[in-house]
């Protein structure tokens, strides 16, 4: 074994990668024609080489019977350990193939619930297509659970309504929103192309936290107008305040994420008089590399709620795509 493993060593020296290659094709398929088709070759350039590599090294790798070609124990000391060799190549291929089709990773990414209801279901499915065997799992935090979503380990990204100020997150611009009022069908604001903030004080209102961030833009519209922001049903998650909206109980303000696409039907969507644009961001991690899952999740994400966004006012420059600290 000792002297075939000095032997090997020797002829890898002095071997090409092609000659390894031709010489273990003619001992697989046992003729130079069952070579040649399975490198996809001409016979006469099999023939050629394998006399070419027998001559230049001294060693007769091969015994001709009627046509055959049978390895000798010498070719058949070295080109087991080259068979080896071809396997670990193989099982390399297998997992880069894998790690190509997302077979060997796990996509860990978080969403507040706006964003989650809608448009990262579209962007999974996105990834899905690109990685068919890749392992997801989405968490849908809250915004105060992102810091440590992010800052332990347990996922590398969360998509965002609002910009924390945190030196251990960077912030990557998604798209920007509106905000709209929701109603009932049926409801006296049924119909309606607009509707003011002080119409919307006159109708029983189902809503989120003013301190949210959406909340906040309506409690800012609310003050301005010294109107009074009186929720009479507070609910957290924009699919309860849908759900409360259906069922006839008020009017609501729900972001327009949230209801895209028709994800909640039984509604109509009025658009408020008032300016109520927000925008979203991807956190990561500071100086966090990102798996090229989460950066096509990303990319992915970004092109869903793009699509839907309002036009951009005149002016205004799209964001930059690059971390924002």
């Amino acid at each position: 074994m000792i002297a075939a493993a000095i032997l090997f060593r020797d002829v890898q020296d002095m071997m090409t990668l092609r000659q390894v290659e031709v010489i273990r094709a003619v001992m697989v398929t046992g003729t130079i024609g069952g070579a040649a088709k399975l490198l996809n070759v001409s016979a006469p350039g099999i023939s050629r080489l394998v006399k070419y590599t027998e001559r230049s090294l001294g060693i007769r790798f091969f015994q001709r019977q009627n046509g055959r070609y049978f390895p000798t124990p010498e070719a058949e000391n070295i080109f087991e350990q080259i068979n080896g060799v071809y396997k670990k190549v193989d099982d390399l291929s297998e997992i880069i193939s894998k790690i190509g089709r997302g077979g060997l990773s796990e996509l860990r990414i978080g969403s507040v619930p706006s964003i989650s209801q809608v448009m990262v279901p579209r962007a999974i499915e996105r990834v899905r297509r690109r990685y068919p065997d890749l392992g997801i799992d989405i968490n849908i935090l809250k915004l105060e659970e992102a810091i440590d979503y992010l800052l332990l380990g347990r996922g590398e990204c969360v998509a965002m309504s609002y910009r924390l100020e945190h030196s251990g997150l960077d912030f990557l611009p998604l798209a920007s929103g509106e905000l709209y009022c929701i109603v009932p069908p049926g409801h006296e604001l049924a119909g309606r192309k607009q509707v003011s903030a002080a119409e919307i004080t006159r109708y029983p209102l189902i809503g989120i936290d003013p301190n949210d961030p959406y909340g906040r833009i309506m409690a800012e519209i609310f003050a301005r107008h010294r109107l009074a922001y009186n929720i009479t049903i507070r609910a957290r998650f924009g699919t309860t305040v849908c759900a409360l909206v259906k069922a006839g109980l008020g009017i609501a303000i729900i972001d327009q994420f949230t209801v895209a696409h028709g994800g909640y039907p039984g509604i109509e969507l009025i658009k408020i008089t008032e300016p109520t644009r927000f925008d979203t961001y991807i956190a990561v991690k500071r100086g966090a590399p990102l798996s090229l899952h989460v950066e096509y999740f990303i990319e992915s994400l970004r092109a869903e709620m793009r699509a839907v966004e309002p036009s951009r006012g005149k002016g205004r420059a799209a964001p930059p795509r690059g971390r924002q600290r």
